[in-house]
C-alpha cells in the first residue's frame, strides 16, 4: 500500500519556490535535472574513494531520453541513490539542502566538496515549470529497496517501493501542454549545449556524449601548449578571430577560483563585444552577465570563469555582491594588469604590435578602476601621426623641450581625425611640435584621466587653436596693422559674417599660418562632448571663435581694395575656406562657396 502524505514547505522558503515558479527562464528545469545527477554521481565516486562504498561503480554517465508518444522527458544516473527517508527528507521539505547536508556530514574527508554542485531538493522543483506530474524511481547505494515517488504539482504526494535493481535515480517529467516544446529533439541539445556543455560527467543524450568533461581550464597549465589554449578558444567562439593571448586563472586560497580569460581584437564598436565571459560553477553554466564579478572594463574580454564561492541566487542566474565576489574582482584586475605588464618587459616590440588591439580596454580600465590605473600606467601607450609608440613618461620627456609653455606645462597636442585635421596636424608639425592619433570615442575620456593623474601636463587638440597660439610660450610677433586697420579689419568680419555667436578677432600670427580660422577652444569642445556623453545632446551649443591672421596677405589685400564688393568676397571667400577646414561649410553656403570659387579661377 503506497503511503500517502504532504509535503512540507516551511514559511522561510515559500518565497524562494514562488520565484521558482514565476521564474521566465523555463528552459533551467535541464539544468538543475542533470545538475541533481551529476551531484548524485561525484557523490558515489566519493564514497568509493573513502571505501565507504565497495560495490562497482559501473558506468557513471547521465543520461537525457525523450519520449514524444508518452509525452516525457527521462533524466537517468547511476549515482549515490535514495532511500524511501532520503525522499522525505530531502523532496519533501521543500528548499532542504541535500548537497549542504552531503558535504556538512563529510567535510572532514572530503577534499573536493566544492565539486558537489547544488541544493537537491529546491531545483528538483524546477521540474514542475514544464511539467503537471513527475516520478522519481531510486535506489540508494545502502542496502534499503527501490523507492518511487510522485507528485502532480501540488502539496500532496505517494510513496511505494520500486522495483529497480540497479542503484541510482530516474527523474521522469510528464511534460505540460504549455511544455510540449521541450520535446523537441533540438530544443532539449540546445539547452544541454548551452548549461552542460563542460559538466564534470559525460551527459549522454540521443545516443551520444554532449559534453567535455575535462575543459581546458580544470587542467593544469603546464600540462598546456599555445595550441590548446587556441583550440579551446574556438570551441567556445567557432566564428572569432584568434586571441592576442591569455590568462590562466587557477586560484584555491583564500577563495577558489579557476579559469580562462582571452584577450579579443576589440573593434571599435567595443559595446558589442560585451557578455563574452561564460560564468560558471563547478562547470555549471550560469550566466554570461558577470558584471557583479569582474570590473565593467573586463567585460571586454572573452573565456570562462569558474567558481564555487561566487554566491547565486534560487535561479542561479544573478549574482551577488559579497566579500568573495570582491577578493575576485580584484584578484581577476590583478592578474590582467600582471599579464600586461609582463608582455611589455618581455617583449615591448611585440606589445606595440598589439597595442591598437588592446588600447580600448587598456584605457577603459584606466579610466574606470583607479587601481588598474596605478598598475599598468607605465606600460600604457600613446601613437603619434607618425606611428611611434611610446609611453606616457617617455612621451613627456620627448616632447618637454619643444612644447612647454609659460606656465611650465607640458603641452601634448592631438588629433582625433588625422584626415580631417590634417591641415592643422601639418601646420604644427612645421613648428617642430610632435601630434598623437587619439582616433577612438574611449580617447576624450582617456584625455581627462590622463590630465587629472599627471602633473603639469595638458593635451590639446591640434585644431584648438593656431599653431602659434597652441602652446603659449609668451613670444610676440609683431603686427603689421595699425589699431585703426585692426578695427577696420575686425568690423569687415563682422559686418560680413553677420552671427552674434562667433566672435571675430584680429590676432598677430605667422604669415604662414591660415589667413582666418574658425576655432573652437579645448575647454568649450570638451564641455560639449561631456554634455554629449550626459545623454544631454545639443544642450550645449557648439561655440567657435574667428580668428583673422593679422599678418596674412590676404588680409593686407582686404586693406588696400577700394572695390567694397571685392572687399566683401575675400573676407567671404576666406572665412569659407575656414570653415570648410572644420568641416563646418554645408548646404547652401557650401554651394555659394563652389560657384564663387570657380568665378575667382
Amino acid at each position: 500500500m503506497a503511503e500517502k502524505g504532504s509535503i512540507s514547505i516551511h514559511s522561510e522558503n515559500i518565497f524562494p519556490i514562488i520565484k521558482k515558479f514565476l521564474y521566465s527562464d523555463n528552459e533551467i528545469f535541464l539544468r538543475e535535472l542533470v545538475s541533481n545527477a551529476v551531484d548524485a554521481t561525484q557523490k558515489i565516486k566519493h564514497l568509493s574513494a573513502m571505501n565507504q562504498y565497495t560495490g562497482e561503480l559501473g558506468e557513471l554517465k547521465v543520461v537525457v531520453k525523450i519520449d514524444k508518444e508518452a509525452k516525457t522527458i527521462t533524466i537517468s544516473d547511476k549515482g549515490l541513490g535514495m532511500t524511501a527517508d532520503e525522499i522525505k527528507k530531502y523532496i519533501n521539505q521543500i528548499a532542504f539542502s541535500g548537497a549542504t547536508d552531503f558535504v556538512e556530514k563529510f567535510k572532514d574527508s572530503n577534499p573536493d566538496r566544492n565539486q558537489i554542485i547544488g541544493n537537491f531538493g529546491l531545483g528538483f522543483y524546477s521540474a514542475y515549470m514544464v511539467a503537471d506530474r513527475v516520478e522519481i524511481i531510486t535506489k540508494s547505494y545502502q542496502d534499503a529497496p527501490a523507492a518511487h515517488w510522485e507528485c502532480d504539482g501540488s502539496t500532496e504526494y505517494s510513496i511505494d517501493t520500486a522495483d529497480k535493481a540497479e542503484r541510482g535515480t530516474d527523474i521522469i517529467l510528464h511534460i505540460s501542454e504549455e511544455g510540449e516544446e521541450f520535446l523537441e529533439e533540438a530544443r532539449i541539445q540546445g539547452i544541454l549545449d548551452k548549461y552542460g556543455k563542460f559538466l564534470p560527467i559525460e551527459i549522454e543524450f540521443n545516443e551520444k556524449v554532449v559534453n567535455n568533461p575535462s575543459p581546458l581550464w580544470v587542467k593544469s597549465p603546464s600540462d598546456l601548449k599555445d595550441e590548446d589554449y587556441i583550440n579551446f578558444y574556438k570551441e567556445l567562439y567557432p566564428m572569432a578571430e584568434e586571441p592576442l593571448f591569455w590568462i590562466h586563472l587557477n586560484v584555491d586560497y583564500p577563495f577558489n577560483l579557476t579559469g580562462v580569460l582571452y584577450f579579443p581584437k576589440i573593434k571599435n564598436d567595443f559595446d558589442v563585444q560585451k557578455n563574452k565571459i561564460h560564468l560558471y560553477s563547478r562547470q555549471v553554466f550560469i550566466t554570461d552577465e558577470v558584471k557583479d564579478v569582474v570590473p565593467e572594463f573586463l567585460t571586454l574580454l572573452h573565456g570562462v570563469i569558474d567558481s564555487p564561492d561566487i554566491p547565486l541566487n534560487v535561479s542561479r542566474s544573478f549574482l551577488q555582491a559579497d566579500g568573495n565576489v570582491r577578493k575576485i574582482n580584484s584578484h581577476i584586475t590583478k592578474k590582467v594588469a600582471d599579464k600586461l605588464n609582463s608582455l611589455f618587459k618581455e617583449d615591448r616590440k611585440a606589445y606595440e604590435e598589439k597595442w591598437d588591439d588592446i588600447h580600448v580596454f587598456v584605457k577603459y580600465g584606466m579610466i574606470t578602476d583607479e587601481k588598474f590605473y596605478d598598475r599598468v600606467n607605465k606600460n600604457c601607450l600613446l601613437k603619434n601621426t607618425e606611428g611611434v609608440y611610446t609611453t606616457l613618461e617617455e612621451y613627456k620627456d620627448k616632447i618637454k623641450g619643444n612644447q612647454t609653455d609659460k606656465e611650465e606645462n607640458v603641452v601634448a597636442l592631438y588629433t582625433n581625425d588625422s584626415a580631417a585635421q590634417h591641415t592643422y596636424i601639418q601646420s604644427a608639425i612645421n613648428k617642430g611640435y610632435d601630434v598623437l592619433d587619439l582616433n577612438h570615442v574611449i580617447d576624450s575620456h582617456f584625455i581627462g584621466q590622463v590630465e587629472q593623474k599627471s602633473e603639469k601636463f595638458q593635451l590639446k587638440r591640434v585644431d584648438s587653436d593656431n599653431a602659434d597660439k597652441i602652446i603659449d610660450k609668451d613670444e610676440k610677433i609683431e603686427s603689421v596693422l595699425s589699431e585703426e586697420e585692426t578695427t577696420q579689419v575686425k568690423e569687415g568680419f563682422e559686418k560680413v559674417i553677420n552671427d552674434t555667436t562667433r566672435a571675430v578677432t584680429v590676432e598677430s600670427l605667422s604669415p604662414d599660418e591660415f589667413p582666418v580660422s574658425v576655432l573652437q577652444p579645448e575647454f568649450m569642445r570638451r564641455m560639449q562632448e561631456m554634455s554629449m556623453a550626459n545623454g544631454m545632446g545639443g544642450m550645449m551649443p557648439s561655440q567657435y571663435n574667428v580668428v583673422v591672421n593679422a599678418n596674412h596677405p590676404i588680409i593686407q589685400k582686404v586693406l588696400k581694395s577700394e572695390d567694397q564688393g571685392e572687399k566683401d568676397a575675400l573676407i567671404k571667400q576666406s572665412y569659407d575656406l575656414a570653415l570648410l577646414s572644420q568641416g563646418l561649410l554645408e548646404g547652401e553656403d557650401l554651394t555659394k562657396f563652389i560657384q564663387r570659387s570657380i568665378e575667382l579661377v
